[in-house]
């Protein structure tokens, strides 16, 4: 995998994308403008008298349309400042126990040779112990607040080789802000959405105020579409590039690249045999849907492009440079490793050592 082309040409389809969010909210005000323009004239042509055009009719529509769209925004990124280490509590994750089980000590020692490599501060370790499935997400707005938590299937079925692209992947997100672009992304669409339900609510007046409302909502639907697409396209991008930083860092492919290959067992199993989502634990919040190493699959054409994720096969075939199977899952009996922070397992090389992340 050329880590550092996937690397470079994610960043800049992001940026195409956030200017093109831009232009969306952009439009979305000229939209409602427009739209409520229209409605205004539809009615000065239908009604017997002359209804003269309203003076400020343009600085108040911006204005409201702004207003809705930038206050929305703030305060949906306000109510989601709850925090990392919060939001994983929230979700049934707790404090990772490395005195008490050799599959947690092995997963803080990863983190720690992997913040020491890529010279990063060590995030908050959690597990979410009652889910079976292989997934780990990233939370916080910062690095006090960081947080990075797995799931009891991942320490149960990954090798320690697996457990690090694992864990580069969710460091990487982290590394590049993610989260936080995540986050105010969500506010922006919520406000988005707020100009849809402030037509909702004009229209349900009577009188003229249908027409205006009707307009209104018009054109915060497709904002609010656009905006929602737009975002989903932004985190796709991310993904690939925590999944490239990851191989970067690791200097495997199998690392993650296995890590997806066996949940394509998984995924394939749960479908077979119908398994409840309960075998997900607290992954199936919506909160942290959008935050996880894989998102649950949605096989519905329209969904997909909703999806905050690219597709298994797809994330595999750009780490491998092709198609690859699915690999069994097992439980695995690991060697117990030392207890000091940031000591590999023996034999293993310490990633610190294998490669310098800024060369």
């Amino acid at each position: 995998m050329r880590f550092w082309d996937r690397q470079n040409a994610a960043r800049a389809e992001t940026r195409r994308l956030l200017l093109a969010f831009a232009l969306a909210v952009l439009l979305l005000v000229a939209g409602v403008h427009g739209a409520l323009t229209l409605a205004w004239l539809l009615m000065a042509a239908l009604l017997p008298w002359h209804l003269p055009y309203p003076a400020g009719f343009l600085t108040a529509n911006v204005g409201v349309s702004l207003l809705l769209v930038l206050g929305g925004w703030w305060v949906e990124t306000s109510n989601l400042r709850a925090g990392g280490v919060k939001l994983a509590r929230r979700v049934g994750a707790r404090e990772a126990r490395p005195g008490v089980s050799h599959a947690e000590q092995r997963l803080c020692n990863v983190v720690d040779e992997l913040c020491i490599a890529a010279h990063m501060p060590r995030p908050q370790i959690m597990v979410l112990p009652r889910a079976d499935a292989i997934n780990a997400f990233a939370a916080g707005w910062d690095a006090e607040d960081a947080v990075l938590a797995v799931t009891q299937g991942a320490l149960q079925y990954l090798t320690r080789e697996e457990l690090q692209g694992m864990v580069a992947h969710e460091l990487s997100h982290l590394h590049e802000g993610d989260t936080r672009l995540k986050m105010r992304l969500a506010g922006m669409v919520y406000g988005l959405e707020l100009v849809y339900h402030f037509g909702d609510t004009v229209r349900e007046r009577p009188g003229l105020a249908w027409w205006f409302g009707s307009a209104i909502m018009l054109a915060g639907s497709a904002g609010w579409l656009a905006g929602r697409l737009l975002k989903a396209a932004v985190s796709r991008q991310r993904e690939y590039l925590a999944d490239a930083r990851a191989v970067q860092w690791t200097r495997s492919r199998d690392g993650l690249g296995g890590v997806l290959r066996k949940v394509m067992t998984q995924r394939s199993e749960a479908a077979r045999l119908r398994l409840p989502a309960a075998a997900h634990g607290g992954l199936a919040h919506p909160a942290v849907q959008h935050m996880l190493l894989v998102e649950a699959p949605d096989e519905d054409r329209f969904s997909r492009l909703l999806d905050s994720h690219p597709s298994l096969q797809e994330r595999v075939r750009h780490i491998y440079g092709r198609g690859m199977p699915p690999l069994p899952v097992q439980p695995l009996q690991d060697a117990p490793e030392p207890a000091h922070r940031g000591a590999p397992a023996p034999g293993a090389v310490p990633l610190a050592a294998r490669f310098d992340p800024y060369a």
